[in-house]
Formats: structure tokens, C-alpha cells, sequence
């Protein structure tokens, strides 16, 4: 099919802008998520704002405002880092009370137990908690995720030549195809997620029998 090249080539940039934001919320969702458990009010404070914010906010007005407003004062990135900042800004938040709800569900008697072999707040954190935290926040992570890959389609308001844009010029030159078209960006969507969901499945399961 001749537009398969074209939508392939949409789809290496959505995979491209998916990766890299996954990687931006996901700090920024375990930095805020634990600053909101810290025993220093600043840091929880500034956690708190940040979600609180980027929560509520819309992406699509986020996204504008990194690319458009900040090169008015002298902060122009490009439209890749731009789409990426944005989404990591805005999942991250989101995510950030998935890690704090998982890190509080873990049982008192861990913390106790932990206690009781002398460990360090920070030897308990990373051998004890987040080992069991990370088991429970997986499957809320995988749905985020999917979001984050969804979401990618709005840079398309920004002229990046994602899968979304590529189908519309498709679709501007073969308006009696639409129904086609849509299709396969549909597939594409769902295979891409699908991948989402298998590779989250398989850090469960291999989480889960290593601990």
C-alpha cells in the first residue's frame, strides 16, 4: 500500500516522542511522588504544587504554551523537546500519585520489620519498599502509559510529523479513502499499545517471581 511508508515513518516519530516523554514523567513522577512523603515540608510542599498544577492542566494548552510562549522569553526548544517536555510534565503528575499511593499501601509491619534489622531509611526504601512498590504501581504505570502514547497524537497541532500528522496530509489528498485511513491509524494506535501492554506485563511477571 502506498501510504504505509508514510504512516511507518509517523510512527517512528510517535514511538520516538513516547519513549522519550515515558522517561521524563516517569523521574518526575517518582521525584514528586516521594518528595510528597518527605520529612522536609519544603520538598513535600513543592511536590504537591507541582502535581497539583500539571494535573490540572490542559496538555494541548501546555504543549502550546512550552512551544509558542517560552521562546517569547528566550527559551526555544525544539518541536521534539518541546512535545516532550510537555507530556512528561503534564503524565508525570499523574503518575506521581500512583507512586506515593503504592509506596504508602506497602503494610507497617515492613516498615517495623525493617526497623527491627537496623536498616537505614534509605537501605529500607530500596530493598525493602520499593521492591513491593514497584510490583503494585506496574499495572496503573501501564495504563499511564498508554495514555502518554495516546496523548502524543496532540503534537500534531504543532506541526510534527507524528503518525496522527501523517494521516491527515493522507487523508487531505485521499478524501475518498478517509474511512481507510483512519482505520489503519486505529491499528497502528492499538498495536502500539498493545506492545505497551505485553512489555508491562512482562516486568510484572518477572518482578514478581525475582521478589
Amino acid at each position: 500500500m502506498k501510504w504505509l511508508p508514510f504512516l511507518v515513518d509517523g510512527a517512528i516519530i510517535t514511538i520516538q516522542v513516547t519513549l522519550l516523554a515515558g522517561v521524563v514523567s516517569t523521574i518526575l513522577a517518582f521525584l514528586s511522588g516521594l518528595g510528597r512523603l518527605s520529612n522536609i515540608a519544603a520538598i513535600r510542599y513543592v511536590s504537591r504544587i507541582y502535581m497539583e498544577i500539571f494535573r490540572a492542566s490542559s496538555l494541548l494548552v501546555l504543549l502550546f504554551w512550552v512551544y509558542f510562549a517560552l521562546p517569547m522569553i528566550g527559551v526555544e526548544l525544539p518541536k521534539l523537546w518541546a512535545a516532550v517536555l510537555a507530556i512528561g510534565l503534564n503524565i508525570g503528575a499523574y503518575g506521581s500519585e500512583i507512586v506515593r499511593s503504592a509506596i504508602v499501601s506497602i503494610p507497617q509491619g515492613q516498615y517495623e520489620a525493617s526497623t527491627a534489622l537496623n536498616l537505614t531509611p534509605l537501605q529500607r526504601m530500596l530493598k525493602i519498599i520499593m521492591p513491593q512498590a514497584i510490583v503494585r504501581m506496574l499495572p496503573p504505570m501501564g495504563n499511564l502509559w498508554i495514555e502518554l502514547l495516546k496523548s502524543t497524537s496532540l503534537v500534531y497541532f504543532i506541526a510534527m510529523y507524528d503518525l496522527t500528522f501523517e494521516a491527515m496530509i493522507i487523508r487531505n489528498n485521499n478524501q475518498s479513502y478517509e474511512a481507510i485511513i483512519f482505520g489503519l491509524l486505529l491499528v497502528i494506535y492499538f498495536l502500539l499499545s498493545t506492545c505497551v501492554t505485553v512489555t508491562v506485563r512482562l516486568l510484572e511477571r518477572k518482578l514478581t517471581a525475582w521478589r
